[in-house]
């Protein structure tokens, strides 16, 4: 990375807000936006890393989104330019279980790996957010929303299915995509990047960040199931 890079994560690392992302954590993501910028980010939720993810990627194209449409307004005006967008969110954690087995059960049909997202009928599509960002070939797509962490949430079950999705259906761009999945240290966020983005695309994880790699499937992805093995997690 360059010494801007090296001087946004700095100032980063030195903030005294007790909800940034931890240092190390923010340093692999800003890595893999750095190596492609500019280039299209995806970002699931807003929080205290949003101007410092825009930032890494001049005059490339950072899309935010979040559950909270109060939370977009406000993000918008303090910071111009900023493209957020709010979706809805149908599930909550407390459904985690029976959406994710569900999925699986639907893997070569309504929740197939290679799809138009759009026009899903699956339990965990995120398909309300504006139609052309479907087409985007993103290269780097980072999980830290929507919120999670009590069963009224909608937790992260829609977006890391989702990220798993995008990134196989891409048309454009590199070959592999960059998701990284914030948090990994819950039970629902562990076991849908293992089901979804599967152990082996894993490239790197610390204790609350996990870094895969995920790689165009094409035509050949639509009848198989997300990952070559079968997944050891399971929701309790």
């Amino acid at each position: 990375m360059g010494d801007t890079s090296d001087a946004l994560l700095y100032y980063h690392a030195t903030s005294n807000r007790t909800d940034r992302m931890p240092s190390t954590d923010a340093r692999s993501i800003a890595r893999a936006i750095s190596s492609c910028a500019p280039c299209p980010v995806l970002v699931f939720g807003l929080g205290h890393e949003t101007p410092l993810w825009r930032a890494l990627n001049p005059h490339g194209r950072t899309v935010f989104v979040d559950q909270n449409e109060y939370y977009v307004s406000h993000f918008e005006d303090r910071h111009p330019h900023l493209e957020a967008y709010g979706v809805q969110y149908a599930t909550r954690e407390s459904e985690a279980e029976e959406l994710v087995r569900a999925a699986k059960a639907e893997a070569r049909d309504a929740c197939r790996p290679v799809q138009d997202l759009l026009f899903s009928e699956c339990g965990l599509a995120i398909n309300d957010m504006p139609n052309e960002l479907y087409e985007v070939g993103w290269e780097v797509i980072v999980v830290d929303g929507p919120r999670g962490g009590d069963p009224s949430a909608p937790g992260r079950m829609a977006a890391i299915f989702t990220a798993g999705v995008l990134a196989r259906s891409k048309k454009g761009g590199s070959e592999g995509t960059h998701v990284f999945v914030h948090d990994f240290d819950g039970e629902v966020e562990r076991v849908c990047a293992e089901e979804f983005l599967c152990k082996e695309n894993l490239v790197g994880s610390t204790r609350r960040l996990a870094h895969y790699v995920v790689r165009r499937a094409g035509n050949q992805g639509e009848g198989f199931g997300f990952c070559s093995g079968e997944t050891k997690g399971d929701l309790q």
